[in-house]
């Protein structure tokens, strides 16, 4: 509905300018909210199943990566290798994948506080080590032919990977192969917060890992996990109690 009234605007106010109608009705007409987006995680039990069923893929780091710490699709797709440190587990993110005119192009993130540093598991660290190396004998192959422009995940080329081509080609294949629900690639940022704060890591914690605005952002959007916190601190009241 968000959509029908912002194409009936625009139109209207054409018309309003070439003098076809008086007035833009829209104008008197609220714009209807767009509905809450559907959130639909993996488990744990789904995850192991991802991760295995991805293994030896040219593109494991990746899922890994977004399973782990729950980037954007854009922002993991505008990595760059000096945007990771290895040795000391981090990762930085300052920039993201966008389209515009129909081209591909790395831009700022989506806001401030979308720049960040989000500390790495050590399976992501083993997974992104190997994922390196396998690049590096790439390019090396391929010599001049290999366009490096320093990405972390390319194609294999070593341009930037368009995000419609890794959820149909890579990502839709996956799921079916390990026999997981059809989710969205979105889906992968979702179920690293679900698994966190299920584990009653603090929601400031996943706020700053995700990137969000203000922590109230992010316990709006996962309200559905608050009762297995609060139940888990109800007992601990008690035992403290007791």
């Amino acid at each position: 509905m968000q959509k029908i009234h912002a194409v009936l605007h625009k139109a209207l106010d054409q018309a309003v300018r070439w003098s076809l109608v008086p007035r833009n009705a829209t104008e008197a007409v609220k714009s209807p909210r767009p509905a809450p987006e559907q959130i639909k995680p993996l488990d744990s039990e789904q995850v192991k199943t991802l991760l295995k069923a991805v293994h030896g893929d040219c593109f494991e780091a990746l899922y890994t990566l977004a399973v782990t710490t729950g980037l954007r699709q854009g922002e993991i797709l505008g990595l760059k290798w000096e945007d990771i440190d290895l040795a000391n587990g981090v990762i930085r993110v300052r920039r993201t994948l966008t389209r515009r005119g129909g081209r591909l192009l790395l831009g700022d993130p989506k806001t401030k506080r979308s720049r960040r540093t989000v500390r790495l598991t050590e399976a992501t660290v083993e997974a992104l080590k190997g994922h390196l190396a396998h690049q590096m004998e790439q390019t090396e192959r391929l010599g001049d032919l290999y366009k490096d422009q320093g990405l972390v995940f390319a194609t294999g080329k070593g341009t930037l990977v368009n995000p419609s081509n890794l959820r149909k080609r890579s990502f839709a294949p996956l799921l079916e192969k390990a026999g997981l629900p059809s989710v969205r690639f979105h889906d992968l940022r979702h179920t690293c917060a679900t698994l966190l704060l299920s584990r009653n890591v603090n929601p400031k914690i996943v706020s700053e890992m995700l990137g969000h605005a203000t922590v109230a952002i992010t316990l709006d959007a996962y309200s559905h996990v608050l009762p297995n916190m609060q139940d888990g601190a109800a007992r601990a009241l008690e035992d403290a109690l007791r």
